[in-house]
């Protein structure tokens, strides 16, 4: 324990991951504790929206929305492989919200953000526009607006890697046991040794209340616990909007086009009362999102269409809403000092779009405190690895992946583009100069280089790490494959 920390934080989800890189960038030597893999809970289980989250207007949190809608664009700029827009179709739905009110609510969302490279909402006549022909004749008016599209685990795995970049320490599956003051500092016992630290950033999303148990500290926040469930099936239209629908009872879901094969339909709220280790779809949910689909599609789904679901849980700020989906998704931070000691900072809440923001935040409140904090907020304008081209580039950097390696083809290129950007075409990048260089071939275009790759710089130790966290190709491997990944992996970890 001869290493003192600046900053230790815990939880390696997005909040966690970000506020590392924002302190490191700064100039604070920072380490990130995190339990299992990153983005292994909540972070990876999110809808993948990058969005102003239009709903939240009817619960008149207008200062959240304006925050979230200010960080779309910018976090696109600094992570336009894995970030991109995305256009979604909202009908009108007689009977439910009046289209005044749908177009009053839109008018807001496109100017109360400072929007700029987004397109404008606009109307649309679902009985002759394209996107109308898959859904139910009921359903002839509607509009277009836009927001953002995002790879969730990704976003948190390329932040820790930036901050490691920056000096930070990050060590994964490192069970925090213990923390307790000592001579001004935090003694930190885990399962991978004992640590010091100037100050701790409690980030830990869900068990935000068990890090503080631990430290022998109380609170006097309040958190719910809401469970968000999505199920995945077979793609149920060919272009590339995504649909915003209404429900009956208040309620809304996404219909999102998602690895250009399938359809990503959620989500669901629904409070948690379970274990933390025990967070899956439950029937109910699965057949409410299938209902909901037949509700509004021409072709109907039953849960025995289902390729996957996932499933986590929102640690939001307990606001005395009734309905889960009200709860509010703000965030708010909890500072404790005692009597001067080495202080210990707790994030409650939050979501995705803000968690650069939110990171900021965090890191400004800790800069008077440690003088090690000494430079300016920066990571409004900072690429995150593999970002540094612009916004609208995306298909340049896979045009030029193809142009180094043909013989990826289309599909596999924008898959590499969409994960590594343009770390694809540097030389000890992920993605070999010539095909030789692959290694073996693990299945739908996913190379031993580019695991290895994974498993050095991105913290990959197991099969469903690389196939669910760093990409999404768990929806195309079958059982044998995942085993050959597994034998493959667990040779290379010896």
């Amino acid at each position: 324990m001869n290493t003192v920390y600046d900053i230790a934080v815990i939880g390696g989800g997005i909040n966690g991951a970000g506020i590392a890189r924002d302190a490191a960038g700064r100039g604070a030597r920072v380490l990130l504790l995190e339990q299992g893999d990153l983005a292994q809970g909540t972070s990876s289980a999110s809808t993948k929206l990058i969005h102003g989250g239009l709903r939240y207007l009817e619960h008149y949190e207008f200062a959240l929305v304006r925050e979230s809608l200010q960080e779309r664009e910018v976090l696109w700029s600094i992570a336009p492989h894995i970030i991109w827009p995305l256009r979604f179709v909202l009908p009108h739905r007689p009977g439910l919200r009046p289209r005044w009110l749908l177009r009053l609510g839109l008018f807001l969302y496109d100017h109360i953000g400072g929007r700029r490279a987004l397109p404008p909402t606009r109307s649309i006549d679902l009985r002759y526009a394209p996107e109308g022909k898959v859904l139910q004749p009921a359903y002839t008016r509607g509009f277009v607006y836009s927001d953002g599209w995002v790879d969730d685990a990704r976003l948190v795995v390329l932040n820790a890697r930036d901050a490691v970049a920056r000096g930070a320490e990050v060590r994964t599956h490192c069970q925090v046991g213990s923390l307790r003051r000592e001579k001004g500092l935090w003694d930190i016992v885990t399962s991978d040794g004992q640590f010091a630290a100037r100050a701790v950033v409690n980030a830990a999303g869900p068990a935000v209340l068990d890090v503080l148990g631990r430290a022998g500290q109380a609170t006097r926040q309040k958190m719910r616990l809401v469970r968000g469930s999505h199920i995945v099936v077979p793609r149920l239209f060919d272009h590339e909007k995504a649909y915003f629908f209404q429900l009956p009872d208040g309620r809304i879901f996404f219909a999102i086009p998602y690895e250009d094969d399938f359809t990503l339909i959620g989500t669901t709220d629904r409070d948690h009362p379970g274990s933390l280790a025990d967070i899956h779809a439950s029937e109910e949910e699965i057949a409410y999102l299938c209902a909901g689909v037949n509700d509004y599609f021409r072709q109907s789904i039953t849960p025995a269409d289902v390729v996957w679901t996932y499933s986590g849980v929102r640690p939001l700020l307990d606001d005395g809403s009734g309905r889960p989906e009200a709860a509010t998704r703000g965030y708010r931070f909890e500072m404790d000092m005692e009597d001067g000691e080495a202080p210990l900072l707790s994030v409650f809440g939050g979501k995705i779009t803000t968690y650069r923001h939110l990171a900021a935040s965090a890191v400004d409140q800790l800069a008077p405190l440690l003088p090690a904090l000494a430079g300016a907020p920066w990571t409004h304008g900072a690429a995150l690895p593999g970002g540094d081209f612009p916004m609208t580039g995306q298909a340049a950097v896979i045009a030029a992946l193809l142009q180094r390696r043909p013989d990826l083809g289309l599909p596999v290129a924008r898959r590499l583009v969409r994960c590594h950007g343009t770390l694809t075409c540097a030389p000890d990048g992920p993605v070999a100069p010539s095909p030789v260089q692959d290694g073996e071939h693990l299945g739908h275009g996913l190379f031993a280089r580019e695991v290895d790759w994974m498993m050095a710089q991105e913290w990959a130790r197991t099969a469903d790490d690389v196939l669910w966290r760093r990409t999404k190709l768990g929806l195309r491997f079958d059982p044998v494959q995942v085993g050959q990944l597994e034998t493959y992996m667990k040779g290379r970890g010896q």
